[in-house]
Formats: structure tokens, sequence, C-alpha cells
């Protein structure tokens, strides 16, 4: 029902919608972005500061994607391995390849997949936060602040829905990324033998036609949050949610109309 009266009054404005960027969900509580095809089409509050908790971890993953080195052995830290939150349990001195943990942050979220990395990378958690900062002031996220490397809230650690996109866009250049966050399920194995079973926290991938990933998130104070990417029919569409109530029933709303707008607009 919600679906059929929003297409109903979309099709009714949307040269209106499209030519004024107006929000055609003001039910939805989310700040977010919409872009269809390359083009920002739909937002609501763009650039207000929000907690991105996990979301935090597309830019750990740029950086590793930057640097390259996925073959390398990472031996994860102590400190790694006291991460709360969403966590693998890691042990102290187990060695993994940076490609493995890569996909333990972005499918499960895993924070000590995510700090190990960090570690790998910067020599220490707080070294490596420095270059997240300096790698979002070179993309031009100049309301974006990053406090640790996995989301956690944190004084001072606040990003937009309009930097996010184009962080997400930044990280979708890389051809490993689609693969990797459209799995459902994986594995990764230590080089100790140990496994490891990894499952796609993101409930849009294998259940809404076209979902390819990328990224979920949720802390207390941020709330739930998204970064939906799909394409179906030649169209493409990436979506950011923060601060949402429903991000799963906003985000297939969203999606459908997006796609709807996509066939109908020249």
């Amino acid at each position: 029902m919600r679906k059929t009266l929003y297409i109903g009054l979309w099709l009714l404005a949307s040269s209106a919608l499209a030519a004024a960027q107006l929000d055609p969900f003001p039910q939805i509580a989310a700040s977010y972005r919409v872009e269809i095809d390359g083009v920002s089409t739909w937002e609501k509050q763009p650039a207000k500061r929000l907690p991105p908790a996990s979301l935090t971890k597309l830019m750990t993953a740029l950086l590793v994607l930057e640097r390259g080195g996925l073959q390398e052995t990472v031996t994860v830290s102590e400190a790694a391995t006291r991460e709360t939150g969403s966590r693998l349990a890691l042990k102290t001195g187990e060695h993994l390849r940076a490609e493995d943990l890569l996909a333990a942050t972005l499918l499960q979220s895993a924070n000590d997949a995510c700090h190990a990395l960090a570690d790998h990378l910067g020599g220490s958690e707080t070294a490596f936060v420095q270059q997240m900062n300096r790698r979002a002031q070179e993309l031009g996220l100049h309301d974006t602040r990053f406090r640790n490397a996995c989301g956690h809230d944190a004084p001072g650690h606040y990003s937009t829905a309009a930097d996010i996109n184009r962080l997400a866009r930044e990280l979708l250049k890389h051809p490993q990324v689609v693969p990797l966050t459209s799995q459902l399920h994986a594995a990764i194995t230590t080089q100790e033998g140990r496994q490891y079973q990894l499952s796609n926290k993101n409930a849009l991938v294998g259940r809404y036609d076209g979902a390819l990933g990328l990224k979920t998130g949720y802390t207390a104070k941020a709330g739930t949050c998204l970064v939906a990417y799909a394409r179906r029919d030649g169209h493409e569409v990436l979506l950011v949610l923060l601060h949402g109530k429903d991000r799963w029933w906003d985000a297939v709303d969203i999606l459908d109309l997006a796609f709807d707008h996509a066939r109908v607009t020249p």
C-alpha cells in the first residue's frame, strides 16, 4: 500500500520533483541522499552532521584497497581482540590475509577485523585514523571527522549523507568491492587453520532484486544507517541513510521509486 501511494503521487508530479529536488518521502525521518545513474536526485538534510556508525568502515576499506597488498599477512593485535560490538572473536597472534579481514569488515561488520587492518596499515589505530581524516579532506569530505576506525560513537566522530555518498562512490571505483559486498555468505581461514563463517548483514542482498551491498551500521546514538547499492534494467541507484528508524522498509520504498523514476525519465 505504501509503495502504491508513493508511486501514484510521484507519477502526478515527477517532473516537478526532479526539477526542484523535492523530498518525496516526508514521512522518512532519516537524513538521506539518493543518486540515480550517477545523478543526485532526492535528499533530506544531506549536510547534517550525524554519527555514521559502521559506515565509517567504508573509509577503512577504501584505504585498504588504495594501499593494495590484499594478499599481505596481517597479525591480529591484542588491541584488535579487545574490540566490542560486532566481532569475530579473533585471537591475538592469528594470521589472516588482508583480503579476508576486509571481507569480515564489510560483510559482517566485524570490529576486531577492522581494527586489525587499521593496526596493520597504520601501525596503530590512532595513526590509521589520522590517515582516514587526511584522505577525507583530500576527497572533499569537509563535514566528516573520524575518531576511530570502526564507527563507535565518540565525541567529534561524524559525517553526512552527502559525504558518505561521495565516499561510497570512491569505493565503488575498486572492482573488488561489488563482488565482495554482494555475497550472502563467505568463509575465511587463518594461517593456523581456524575458520570463521561470515554472513552479510545487509538484509537487502539476496532479497531485493538487484541489491549488491554496500554497508550497514548501527549504534545507540547513530540509529540504523545504510548505504544501499543496486542495479536493475541498466540503471543503478546509490542510497545513503543516516539515523534511520525503519531502514529496510524505507530503503525498499526509496529504491523502488528510484528505479521507477529511472525507467520513465528520458
